[in-house]
C-alpha cells in the first residue's frame, strides 16, 4: 500500500465518523504509523493538521443541518462533539465570521473544507478515459474553436488562494453572490440573451498576490446598451484541453467536485504530460443554476 493510500483510509474514515470522538492515537494505528510520522504525511498530504481539519470538515457538515430549523442548534452542537451551545458557537463564528444563529436567520453561500482524494494526485488518465471517483466523473479531452467568442458579465479581483484549484479557507463564498449578480443582469437583458450557456474564468491580475475572476454569459449586448460596470471578455479560437466532470448535485459539483478537478487537472494531468497553456482558466457551465450537474474546465494550450 502506498503511503498516500494509508491517509487516504484514514481521511475516509473521519468522514464516516464526524459526528463520534476522534483520536490521533488510532487514526495513527489504522495509518500503520508513529503518530509523529502520521501527523506529518497528514499534514503534508492533506495541507492542514489532523485536529483543524477534523474541525473543518465538521463545521462543513454543520453548515448543512442548520438550514434545518426543526433541529435546535444545541443538538447540532452536541452531535458534532461539542458539549456546549457557547463552545460551537465560538468555533463557527471564528471558521465561518458569523454565529450558527446569525447563519441560521440569513443563509450565505460559504466556502468549507473539501474531503480530499488523494488519489487525484497519483493516477494518470489517457485522453478520452473517464476516471471515476467518489461520485465525480471526470474525463479529459482536447477540442478546437474556430472562432472568438465573446462574454459579457462582471469582474472580481481575489487571492490567489481561491483558484488553481489550492481550495480556500471556510467563509462567505464571495463568488456565489458575484453569480447572485449575473443572474440578475441576465434576467433584465433576457431578450439579448444566446444559448444558456454561463462562464467563469481565472484571469491574471496586476496586482501580486491575486487574480481576477470573470463570470459572464453569451449574450448579444452592444457596448453603447452596456451598463459602464460591465465587462466583456473573448475566448479566443485555437486548441484547448477540456475536463470534463459530473457530480450528484451542484453544490457538490461547484464546490467539491471542481476543486478536485482542478487539483487534477493543474497538479497531475498537465504537468504529466507536459504541456504548456495560456495564462487563463474557463469554468464552462451549461448554466450556473442548481439543475446543473456538470461542466468542464477549458485551457488553451500555447502555439508552438
Amino acid at each position: 500500500m502506498y503511503a498516500w493510500e494509508q491517509i487516504q483510509n484514514t481521511i475516509d474514515y473521519i468522514e464516516d465518523h464526524l459526528n463520534q470522538e476522534i483520536s490521533i492515537a488510532d487514526l495513527a494505528e489504522k495509518a500503520g504509523l508513529s503518530q509523529f510520522y502520521y501527523q506529518r504525511l497528514f499534514h503534508r498530504l492533506v495541507k492542514k493538521p489532523v485536529a483543524e481539519y477534523i474541525r473543518l470538515r465538521r463545521m462543513a457538515k454543520a453548515v448543512d443541518i442548520l438550514l434545518d430549523e426543526k433541529q435546535r442548534i444545541l443538538d447540532i452542537a452536541q452531535e458534532f462533539g461539542f458539549e456546549t451551545h457557547e463552545h460551537f458557537s465560538r468555533t463557527f463564528k471564528n471558521t465561518y465570521g458569523m454565529t450558527p444563529t446569525e447563519y441560521r436567520k440569513k443563509p450565505q453561500i460559504l466556502n468549507h473544507m473539501t474531503k480530499p482524494e488523494l488519489l487525484l494526485n497519483y493516477i494518470l488518465i489517457d485522453e478520452g478515459v473517464p476516471l471515476i471517483t467518489n461520485g465525480i466523473v471526470i474525463e479529459i479531452n482536447r477540442k478546437h474553436m474556430e472562432l472568438d467568442v465573446i462574454y459579457v458579465g462582471f469582474t472580481k479581483k481575489l487571492p490567489l488562494e481561491y483558484g488553481a484549484g489550492l481550495g480556500v479557507d471556510p467563509g462567505v463564498d464571495v463568488l456565489g453572490i458575484l453569480w447572485e449578480e449575473i443572474h440578475t443582469y441576465k434576467n433584465q437583458v433576457r431578450s439579448m440573451v444566446t444559448g444558456s450557456e454561463e462562464v467563469g474564468v481565472m484571469l491574471p491580475c496586476s496586482e501580486n498576490g491575486f487574480y481576477n475572476y470573470f463570470a459572464g454569459i453569451h449574450a448579444n449586448v452592444n457596448k453603447c446598451e452596456m451598463e459602464s460596470k460591465i465587462d466583456q471578455w473573448v475566448q479566443p479560437q485555437g486548441e484547448y484541453i477540456v475536463c470534463s466532470f459530473e457530480a450528484e448535485n451542484f453544490d457538490f459539483l461547484v464546490t467539491d467536485a471542481l476543486y478536485k478537478a482542478q487539483q487534477y487537472l493543474f497538479s497531475t494531468w498537465l504537468p504529466n504530460h507536459k504541456l504548456q497553456t495560456e495564462a487563463f482558466c474557463l469554468e464552462h457551465y451549461e448554466t450556473h443554476t442548481p439543475e446543473t450537474t456538470k461542466m468542464e474546465i477549458w485551457m488553451k494550450l500555447m502555439e508552438v
